[in-house]
């Protein structure tokens, strides 16, 4: 008897994929124009020139997350498929900003009752405890400091435009904001100060590629701006990746608002945000480079320096109220 279930034969189960662990996938997607679907057990997307169509593959055992922007349609078979091999879509806008909806973190995680159970059961045994989660915040901070004070000391490409943990200028930046995170009373003193450091580093930055005049604007159409609005999304798809795989909602944040729709998100993307988007942002600005090769070297640092690796041992260590040494 023939099975009644027209997609059986293209159907797998998520252990027939060689198993990638997230924290080692190697690719993030950007899409536009395009048509993503699933076609012989596989994942397309399906570009049209003049003269011929043009299919792609996508390896989505190896993919954390894929972002849709301009001009893309998806197949609910491909959606399947995604989910199946627990990769993450979020629509966005044209040169991957901002995701939809309206401007906040809104992701379509695949859905599955096997999450892992201790992360959030840690995160929780201390979250509702202002006193508790603002040592938490502090350690996010200084897990950011530390992140930044490796990769700044072994770039070569960074040092060589005074992005340079061992510049005296830098180095007193790192440790003068070190010794002040411990002295912070609440959340929001600690949000001012981030925000204060990450003024001094844009500052820093302007200087140092000869971008005289620079003011931070998330509207702002000059192409330092645009590549800090493109590469922080992609630290955004990364920061989700390690919240869904880990089991914690994006609501539990530390550091942004409580109430704040996807704020674990930001928090968990700033670990990396200004020690790599915000260099390569100047950097590649200053080159006059394309938004495809800016976001390319994103995704290039992304892998050398493990940055979700790094995600994925903060926010576990957080959960698990493990001590960092600091």
């Amino acid at each position: 008897m023939p099975n009644a279930n027209p997609y059986t034969n293209n159907s797998f189960q998520s252990s027939d994929l060689k198993t990638i662990l997230h924290s080692k996938r190697a690719n993030i997607y950007y899409l536009q124009y395009c048509r993503v679907m699933q076609k012989d057990g596989r994942i397309l997307y399906l570009t049209e020139s003049e003269k011929e169509n043009l299919y792609y593959n996508i390896p989505i055992a190896n993919t954390t997350c894929i972002l849709l922007g301009t001009g893309t349609s998806i197949t609910q078979a491909a959606m399947r498929m995604l989910s199946q091999a627990g990769v993450l879509v979020g629509f966005c806008g044209g040169g991957g900003t901002p995701l939809f909806m309206g401007t906040e973190i809104e992701w379509f995680t695949p859905q599955s009752e096997y999450r892992p159970t201790e992360y959030i059961q840690g995160w929780l045994s201390w979250w509702w405890d202002d006193d508790k989660r603002l040592q938490m915040a502090k350690k996010l901070q200084l897990a950011r400091l530390d992140f930044m004070q490796d990769v700044w000391v072994r770039d070569k490409d960074f040092r060589a435009v005074g992005f340079d943990s061992k510049n005296e200028q830098i180095v007193s930046l790192q440790n003068r904001y070190k010794e002040m995170i411990f002295g912070q009373n609440s959340v929001n003193d600690l949000l001012t100060l981030e925000g204060r450091m990450t003024k001094d580093l844009y500052r820093l930055a302007s200087i140092n590629t000869n971008n005289a005049g620079f003011s931070r604007e998330h509207d702002g159409v000059d192409k330092a701006n645009a590549f800090l609005n493109h590469g922080n999304y992609l630290a955004y798809g990364l920061g989700a990746t390690t919240a869904w795989v880990l089991g914690i909602p994006h609501g539990f944040a530390v550091m942004h608002g409580k109430t704040r729709r996807g704020a674990l998100v930001f928090d968990i993307a700033d670990i990396v945000k200004d020690t790599i988007v915000l260099p390569l942002a100047f950097i590649c600005a200053s080159d006059n480079a394309s938004e495809q090769e800016f976001r390319q070297e994103c995704l290039n640092y992304f892998t050398a320096y493990k940055a979700l690796d790094v995600m994925f041992d903060t926010v576990k260590a957080m959960a698990l109220n493990q001590d960092w040494g600091h």
